[in-house]
């Protein structure tokens, strides 16, 4: 079966067409400053290399017809017509709890996913916008939604509660939520065909780390408990989000700055994280080249950024009363070799012990960076959201026949 995934932001569409007999990515690329005189389409070719298609201004739907057009085009297409394409699935942000799974889209779904807008104001909108503008380009094709936060579901009261008067759960659905579920539920299963070990017995975590990032404790196959909250704010240090701090450092801020809410979203959304301490970037190797270089407030955002990756793993640890797998993911934790044995070398408490000569060669491959001996082993899964989204998309499009 022949798959387009879809993964639409405000102003960009990213795509990949898989075939699912295969797991092969025959097309990839995306469309980026949707809405803007200058908007392109960048795609790769059959021989690897990438190449630029300027659009000028489209919308969503211009974009989503912009992929198809590249993709059944003469000579750089892949599929001779749109009829190749069996079925489209979305990565889509927030299900709040509405979806605990992927689903078929039908007009009652996609108001559901309408009504979680005010949960992910940036996001959810944009991703309905795809699966509108797919709708009326390709009536009739069936289209399924996959949500970050549907792994996340089966996180208990005590682990998704926050301890707010409760009527605000109640009434305004305020809780703890968790992202990057499709990845976190990738690379959990993978590990554990890598190391021929069934999940239903293994204790993992998973560490997303990229300029987003989140870290999920699965205990058994299922998550338990995640860093990321009732927006992807909460948690780790990111590129340019706070992470976890104190509200009421906020609020001071708020009443000493006279700062709106839009104010304070911003700073903690855009200029936080490691540009906010270091000052100088978002990018972990610019920090890391910096910190090399002697720079001190890369160092410090580079120790804060470690120190909090180690700190969530412990807790999980303790909280699923020990650990199997720790499993390092995104573009960070699968490329940034020194900052995987920092984080790691405390835990080494519990038993971890990495292969420093084995580490430090590892960069997006599937690998195994601890010591033969080592009691948990740790393990590089490059993340595969897309392939993920595929699957899903054939299993309910058959199911649903």
């Amino acid at each position: 079966m022949k798959i387009l995934v879809l993964n639409c932001g405000s102003s960009s569409v990213k795509y990949k067409l898989i075939d699912t007999a295969t797991d092969e990515v025959l097309a990839e690329g995306g469309v980026e400053k949707i809405g803007l005189p200058d908007g392109f389409l960048k795609y790769k070719l059959a021989d690897g290399s990438k190449a630029i298609r300027e659009l000028g201004l489209v919308d969503h739907k211009g974009a989503v017809k912009a992929v198809l057009d590249i993709l059944t085009d003469p000579e750089l297409g892949c599929i001779k017509s749109y009829s190749e394409i069996d079925a489209v699935g979305h990565r889509v942000v927030h299900g709040a709890e509405k979806f605990s799974k992927s689903v078929l889209l039908t007009d009652e779904v996609i108001q559901q996913v309408k009504d979680c807008y005010d949960l992910a104001p940036l996001h959810n909108p944009a991703n309905v916008t795809g699966i509108e503008a797919v709708e009326e380009i390709l009536p009739g094709i069936r289209q399924v939604g996959v949500f970050d936060t549907a792994f996340h579901q089966t996180m208990p009261p005590k682990s998704f509660m926050y301890a707010l008067p409760y009527r605000f759960y109640k009434e305004d659905g305020v809780r703890r939520y968790g992202f990057h579920g499709t990845s976190h539920r990738y690379v959990s299963q993978r590990v554990c065909e890598i190391l021929g070990v069934d999940i239903k017995s293994q204790k993992i975590i998973t560490c997303h780390v990229g300029n987003g990032g989140s870290i999920t404790a699965v205990l058994y196959g299922k998550s338990v408990d995640t860093s990321m909250g009732l927006t992807p704010t909460e948690g780790l240090m990111m590129g340019t989000r706070v992470g976890d701090v104190d509200p009421g450092a906020l609020v001071f801020l708020m009443k000493k700055h006279n700062l709106s809410a839009d104010d304070l979203q911003k700073i903690i959304n855009k200029e936080s994280g490691v540009m906010g301490v270091s000052e100088l970037s978002s990018d972990m190797r610019e920090i890391e080249a910096a910190d090399k270089a002697g720079n001190e407030r890369a160092h410090l955002a580079l120790e804060m950024y470690e120190q909090r990756i180690t700190k969530y793993i412990g807790a999980y640890a303790a909280e699923m009363g020990g650990v199997d797998i720790i499993v390092f993911t995104g573009g960070v934790g699968e490329n940034q070799t020194g900052l995987r044995g920092n984080v790691c070398r405390p835990l080494a408490f519990m038993g971890v012990e990495i292969d420093e000569a084995v580490n430090a060669v590892t960069r997006g491959t599937e690998t195994v960076i601890s010591t033969p001996g080592s009691k948990v082993k740790v393990v590089v899964v490059p993340t595969d959201e897309e392939l993920m989204i595929a699957r899903d998309t054939e299993a309910i499009v058959n199911a649903s026949k």
